[in-house]
């Protein structure tokens, strides 16, 4: 690989596989904010127009644990390359459509691909880091998830509201076909080699099935829906919590994206420092302890907006710490060989989290909106005293950092020859 293809911020493949999970993320979501217009258009109510973001979240779920056996045949690179031209094109196919039946069979399409690129490229990142900085890879393509949020959504709304909401679905088909060209220019090649030295389809199951694993898998379920317990109801909760105007609420989300984006890069700085371990049991602290601060403020409310803000970035950088910590555990605990297939089955964990949190949050808000912080931090502490043991006995611990699925005698600080 040239050093053309190396920056101060990173190799260029790092931020091919960011933009790869930006655009997948932004694409989840990116119908929220043309609602109203594709519900005109297809001629049904918001309601039912909104299970497009419901299947396409199901969809990934389901079919992430799917995908994985696809990497143990095809190398990374190509799996990725092809995932998101069919992600592309899915996109691209919104203009010829005006019904709801074919448009939720291109989400579908859609979802089906995005399944494949996001566990893919965490474990592409993963495999391609230098040992010394592998949680900070992690964390890079997790910025895209974040930044998804803070930028994709938001952008793929205006752009809709000025050309219309198909040019949100061309947005989303664009980022995706960027970062496929971007892979293909930058991405090393998997060494001749590697296929025949994966693991057995039964071995891999045995890899995915041992007990740290599935400690692994019990805690991203738990942490997961910890924070989007509260986070899927953030917006009743500050605006009871500060009495603020939907304009400063907007602000103070804001400030909520902009803490998950330092959260993620703190996060793989000390996972290269220190140990993952140690990481998740820090940020985990930390997300607890701004979850009862926050139940604390409803006690007193309302409280300064200047408060609010400060504890909402200290939550999110929390938050957003966690996802990079637990994959650097599932990466080792999984195994060279089952390293796609574990991002998978821990990305499916994801989404079953997510809808926890979710019924959670949205029973207690039934009850008051003071208790959903309290039963955020609820689910994330059950989530640390399941993965402390495992800490403590080591049965967590990384047993080696995944190697190189290129070639492994490549310098240790990322550089070519």
């Amino acid at each position: 690989m040239s050093m053309k293809f190396l920056t101060r911020a990173g190799p260029l493949w790092l931020w091919a596989l960011t933009l790869a999970a930006f655009a997948v993320q932004t694409d989840d979501y990116i119908v929220i904010g043309v609602l109203p217009a594709v519900s005109n258009t297809v001629q049904l109510s918001e309601t039912a127009t909104g299970q497009l973001v419901t299947v396409y979240s199901l969809t990934y779920a389901l079919a992430a644990p799917l995908w994985a056996l696809l990497p143990l045949q095809i190398p990374r690179r190509r799996a990725l390359c092809g995932a998101l031209t069919v992600f592309g094109a899915a996109n691209f196919a919104v203009l010829l459509v005006d019904t709801y039946a074919p448009l939720m069979a291109l989400r579908v399409l859609a979802a089906l691909a995005a399944a494949l690129v996001l566990p893919t490229a965490l474990a592409a990142a993963g495999a391609e880091a230098p040992p010394q900085r592998q949680g900070r890879y992690l964390a890079t393509v997790m910025t895209g998830l974040t930044g998804a949020v803070l930028l994709g959504v938001p952008a793929g709304t205006w752009i809709g509201a000025f050309l219309g909401w198909r040019a949100t679905f061309i947005f989303g088909g664009l980022l995706g076909i960027g970062a496929l060209l971007l892979l293909l220019r930058t991405l090393p090649r998997a060494e001749a080699h590697a296929v025949s030295e994966r693991k057995s389809l039964p071995d891999m199951v045995r890899s995915l099935l041992n007990g740290a694993v599935t400690v692994i898998l019990v805690v991203t379920i738990l942490t997961v829906a910890g924070n989007l317990a509260f986070q899927t109801y953030i917006a009743p909760f500050l605006s009871g919590v500060s009495g603020v105007s939907p304009a400063v609420l907007a602000l103070l989300l804001v400030c909520s994206g902009i803490g998950g984006l330092l959260g993620t890069q703190a996060a793989g700085r000390l996972i290269d420092r220190y140990t993952p371990g140690r990481v998740f049991v820090l940020v985990s602290t930390v997300f607890c302890a701004a979850m009862l601060a926050f139940a604390g403020l409803w006690l007193i409310r309302p409280v300064p907006v200047a408060l609010t803000a400060v504890l909402l970035v200290v939550w999110s950088g929390a938050a957003w710490a966690v996802p990079p910590s637990i994959q650097s555990l599932m990466l080792a605990r999984a195994g060279t060989e089952a390293a796609a297939q574990a991002m998978a089955v821990q990305s499916s964990a994801v989404y079953v989290g997510a809808a926890l949190g979710g019924a959670v949050g949205g029973g207690f808000l039934a009850a008051g909106q003071g208790l959903i912080p309290a039963a955020a931090a609820g689910l994330a502490f059950l989530g640390l005293m399941i993965m402390l043991p495992a800490i403590r006995s080591h049965a967590v611990h990384p047993r080696s950092r995944i190697p190189a699925m290129a070639n492994p005698s490549r310098p240790s600080d990322g550089r070519r020859p």
